[in-house]
């Protein structure tokens, strides 16, 4: 949860500085007025990347030298993000400097909708992969260990197959692949396992003009249902070694959830399809909280697309159940007449200024 946030030099932000909401949070303004900004600024402090492009270069305002994000989370703590020209990204928390993004990341546990996520039915199983894997990061300590070390025996084995190395150098990597991708299988069974719990009655709520029968989980591990990876791994070294890299494995795992026995992508439009993402991030918001974090953090980017006023009321209203902390973006400025919390606050962004409306 942020309690102040500080951003300057950041697009066509010069400075500013807020001390937001605990729970709702509007930004409301024209388009280009600096509303995603302030949410890129939030999603580049806790994950030290921007949504909006791979060159952090391009996120200084013209004519700067450095940008800078700064903030206190759960109170007091303070951490720091700097990009310059010169030195390159600089990441403090607690006044000590961090080398290791996943560090930053476990902090800050965020999930960003895009104005545009009813897209995430097309992204495919990478998307997919990561999402979930997000999720598990965060209630699951040792899973980033298991996923770092299984990257780097994948890499190996992946290495040795198109070198066309003599087969004990490959298989010799087998053992270890399998148990980390056997780990990482068994966190995301768990973990979806809760998600889904979690999601249907948010989906219910969110999804009123949606006749919701029966809500399922179809997961693929990336290998063969009968098989263990060890097993698979064995079974298809032949295939492996003409295609030269690893097709089995958790790296190949594919995951949805199925409405009335059907493809979500086939039964909704894309305002409900919205609504389904939106509910599984709510989920996940719901799932991040542990040791340290009081509240995770929602970024909505353009609520109002594809969604009425009652669907947005619903959305609303469902973040005031959930331990989360909401920046939400949007150009229709008559938004700010649905908050009725005193605790909630609605700010005006025009030309890369802020103001609070609700004071």
């Amino acid at each position: 949860m942020l309690s102040q946030l500080s951003i300057s030099s950041l697009r066509n932000i010069s400075a500013i500085n807020i001390q937001p909401s605990k729970e709702v949070n509007f930004l409301l303004g024209d388009n280009g007025s600096g509303k995603t900004s302030i949410i890129e600024a939030i999603h580049l402090l806790a994950l030290g990347r921007s949504f909006r492009t791979r060159t952090l270069k391009n996120v200084i305002q013209f004519g700067q030298q450095q940008f800078q994000v700064i903030a206190k989370i759960n109170s007091d703590t303070p951490v720091g993000l700097q990009y310059s020209l010169t030195s390159g990204i600089q990441i403090r928390l607690n006044s000590a400097p961090l080398k290791k993004l996943s560090d930053l990341a476990s902090q800050l546990p965020l999930q960003y909708i895009s104005a545009n996520c009813h897209q995430f039915f097309e992204l495919g199983p990478r998307f997919r992969r990561q999402l979930v894997d997000w999720g598990v990061f965060h209630v699951e300590h040792r899973f980033n260990y298991h996923w770092q070390s299984y990257k780097k025996v994948l890499q190996q084995r992946n290495s040795a197959l198109k070198k066309r190395k003599p087969t004990a150098e490959i298989t010799l990597w087998n053992t270890h692949l399998s148990e980390h991708g056997e780990q990482i299988n068994s966190y995301r069974l768990s973990y979806l396992s809760n998600l889904l719990t979690e999601f249907v009655p948010i989906f219910t709520r969110l999804c009123t003009d949606f006749k919701l029968a029966e809500v399922s989980l179809k997961y693929q591990s990336g290998w063969l249902k009968e098989q263990s990876l060890s097993a698979s791994l064995d079974s298809s070294f032949e295939r492996d070694r003409k295609l030269g890299y690893t097709r089995s494995g958790a790296h190949a795992a594919d995951w949805s959830f199925k409405l009335n026995d059907a493809d979500p992508a086939e039964m909704l439009s894309r305002g409900q399809q919205k609504l389904f993402y939106l509910a599984l991030s709510m989920a996940q918001g719901k799932l991040a909280i542990k040791d340290g974090n009081e509240r995770s953090i929602l970024l909505i980017d353009d609520l109002s697309s594809e969604l009425d006023i009652a669907h947005q009321q619903n959305v609303l209203i469902e973040l005031k159940k959930l331990p989360v902390q909401s920046f939400i973006s949007s150009t229709d400025l008559s938004l700010g007449e649905l908050v009725k919390d005193e605790k909630d606050k609605v700010f005006h962004v025009e030309q890369g200024e802020i103001k609070l409306a609700n004071a």
